[in-house]
């Protein structure tokens, strides 16, 4: 266990590579922890003057991929007195191995301790990577307990989209971002730099309340949360009077201003994606009320189509990349879709360059973008999304996707040579029936039967791909209880029995699911409060690691924890999941503004139970969700009435490219 030190942090970090290279031919894939990838910057460390550890809290093949901690690296790696490097979460063969031998954790470029870094920041995209940040914590030498941490230890900030209630993770670490982080990682480091350059007065505590001076940067020290005797929250106050009582999101407007990543990280060892990856738009306003992404990075804000076209080229260039990966939470709802794809594929034509778009609403696809997509012959996967099975319940979660959209969608993709489609579905949702789930076998029925019709051909697969559903902080399902995992389990081998009692179409369907212990944990997560945090800890200490592989998962383990612990404070793991919280109820991220206005997702929440849709304000009026006066933004949409071609090279060596803003 980690034991607080005062030990000064070293002017020069030395690696511990002589120590772990011995090691690492007795782990599986030894080759994800030696660093050396195309994209990597290792910079002298006594130049710098601020040192950054960035951290995806998973293993190296999901971690490295990962677009926002590859857009901080950049950024921060350009500002010629500050150094970043990367560390992922280590297996357990290697974990075993380093306590043994002593080895900390450590970055992949120049293998330094984790330690000797001034900030430690880990996105969380999951909540089910927290036992991975607390094995990392302990891995580094860091205390565990953020009050126990001296002016030695360096900053941990967490970031991401679970970032937006770090409640459950308060005691662990000492900061929080809620929102974009370009623009936050360079204040952070200006604070640090200016904190370092006089003497860090006040030590820690005091960087630390300069931190939240800035009313972006939570910090939990300065919070006290008190309780009423039935469990539920009282308040959540400022224990000092020059912190704010809320803490707002970070919105970065021009995404022009920041085309990152232009030299994307190229990985060594296999990935989950091997693509060049630009993100075409930022926000969502289709409402989808189960869609924490959608909410919390109001508003849309687009990427110009002339920039786009110009990191496709430098990226590819740079990386040696396959295929270009246009991403967002709806790809197809660019502005400039059409024209964006029609250009790149004639840019790319006899190459082979693929476009995908890994996001794709149903009623946004059509055999325009079809036939770009699969100019060149190459088809990656395409997945849809309808959410729900039957025509009610998308109501009730505002997918407002019908039968005929899919059925159409489908036939599109299939009569444009692809022969699998993927359709991803939720099972546990508010009001959810039996029935409703049913309904998913009928559609998926009903696409085999089409795209046969349509193709003339028995070549024709869609997989049905069930998620459960969890209720996420700041969205209209936030107050809503969740189903018991035997509930959701049952429902599953029903659609299943259903598929497959039409033995011709059934063997053309193929289903993946996930059951509803995982979901269930995720869900204490994602509106658990400080409390919780003990449940976390316990089910580290018992072993907990790598909680979002179904291979290391522990249900028991995580029921067995909670038990143990929450007792203590009135409350249990049914408090927190299977119970609908009322209008009243102070939430535990309550305090955190996301923008969002809490009359307008309590409104939203009972529109949901009369099955009212709700429709995209990108083209209708403003609905006052709250988003655009509190954080003093707008909507940005296009189009911008510009080509993607030509583009125009520079000596053959780049291209030209908005230069960014910021220093």
């Amino acid at each position: 266990m980690s034991v607080p030190s005062t030990t000064p942090r070293p002017a020069a970090a030395n690696s511990v590579w002589p120590r772990l290279e011995p090691l690492l031919p007795q782990v599986t894939k030894p080759i994800q922890y030696v660093g050396g990838e195309l994209g990597a910057v290792v910079k002298d460390w006594d130049t710098a003057t601020v040192r950054w550890a960035l951290m995806y809290p998973d293993a190296y093949e999901v971690g490295l991929p990962n677009q926002g901690v590859q857009i901080l690296y950049e950024v921060l790696n350009e500002l010629p007195d500050v150094l970043a490097e990367r560390t992922y979460a280590v297996w357990p063969d290697l974990e075993s191995l380093m306590r043994t031998h002593g080895v900390p954790q450590f970055t992949v470029e120049a293998h330094r301790a984790v330690r000797d870094f001034d900030v430690f920041g880990i996105s969380f995209s999951t909540e089910l990577g927290y036992t991975n940040l607390l094995t990392a914590i302990d891995l580094a030498g860091i205390p565990m307990l953020a009050a126990d941490r001296t002016d030695a230890d360096p900053v941990i900030v967490a970031g991401g989209h679970a970032a937006f209630n770090p409640e459950p993770i308060a005691d662990f670490v000492d900061a929080a971002v809620l929102g974009d982080g370009e623009e936050a990682v360079l204040e952070i480091t200006t604070i640090v730099r200016e904190w370092k350059s006089e003497g860090s007065p006040g030590g820690r505590d005091e960087l630390l309340l300069r931190l939240a001076r800035t009313e972006s940067v939570y910090v939990p020290r300065f919070y006290d949360v008190d309780y009423l005797p039935d469990g539920r929250i009282q308040r959540v106050v400022p224990n000092r009077a020059d912190v704010p009582f809320r803490v707002h999101k970070r919105t970065t407007m021009d995404l022009d201003a920041w085309p990152y990543p232009k030299r994307p990280l190229v990985p060594l060892a296999e990935t989950v994606h091997e693509r060049y990856a630009v993100e075409i738009f930022r926000g969502c306003t289709r409402g989808c009320r189960f869609c924490q992404a959608g909410m919390i990075t109001r508003p849309v804000r687009e990427r110009s189509i002339t920039t786009v076209g110009q990191m496709v080229q430098q990226g590819l260039e740079f990386s040696g990349f396959h295929e270009v990966g246009l991403l967002s939470l709806s790809s197809a709802d660019h502005s400039e879709i059409g024209d964006m794809c029609s250009g790149l594929a004639e840019q790319y034509a006899g190459t082979n360059v693929s476009l995908s778009l890994p996001s794709t609403r149903v009623d946004a696809f059509n055999i325009d973008l079809a036939q770009e997509l699969s100019r060149n012959g190459r088809r990656t996967g395409l997945t849809f999304a309808p959410e729900g099975g039957s025509e009610r319940i998308r109501k009730v979660i505002n997918k407002m996707v019908s039968e005929e959209d899919l059925i159409r969608t489908v036939v599109t993709a299939y009569t444009n040579g692809w022969r699998q489609v993927k359709l991803y579905f939720m099972c546990g949702l508010p009001t959810e029936t039996d029935e409703d789930v049913l309904q998913i076998a009928r559609m998926a029925h009903e696409v085999i039967k089409a795209g046969r019709a349509a193709t003339g051909s028995k070549d024709i697969r869609c997989t049905v791909s069930i998620g459960g559903f969890v209720p996420k902080p700041h969205t209209p399902f936030q107050w809503a209880k969740m189903e018991r995992p035997e509930v959701i389990d049952g429902r599953l081998r029903m659609l299943k029995q259903e598929i497959n009692s039409d033995r011709s179409l059934g063997r053309a369907i193929g289903f993946r699911y996930h059951d509803g212990e995982p979901s269930l944990i995720e869900g204490l997560l994602s509106r658990g409060d400080r409390r919780v945090g003990a449940v976390i800890r316990r089910v580290w200490e018992n072993g907990g690691r790598f909680d979002g592989w179904s291979e290391h998962f522990s249900y028991q383990r995580w029921v067995d924890a909670a038990a143990a612990t929450l007792p203590a404070f009135g409350v249990d793991l049914d408090w927190y999941t299977t119970r609908e919280r009322d209008e009243l109820e102070v939430l535990p991220w309550d305090h955190l503004d996301s923008g969002l206005d809490k009359d307008w997702l309590w409104k939203d929440w009972q529109d949901s139970t009369s099955e009212y849709e709700q429709d995209d304000c990108r083209w209708t009026p403003c609905f006052d969700c709250g988003v655009c006066p509190s954080m003093d933004t707008e909507i940005q949409i296009g189009p911008t009435g510009q080509k993607l071609l030509p583009l125009t090279p520079i000596n053959g060596a780049g291209l030209k490219v908005p230069t960014p803003t910021h220093p």
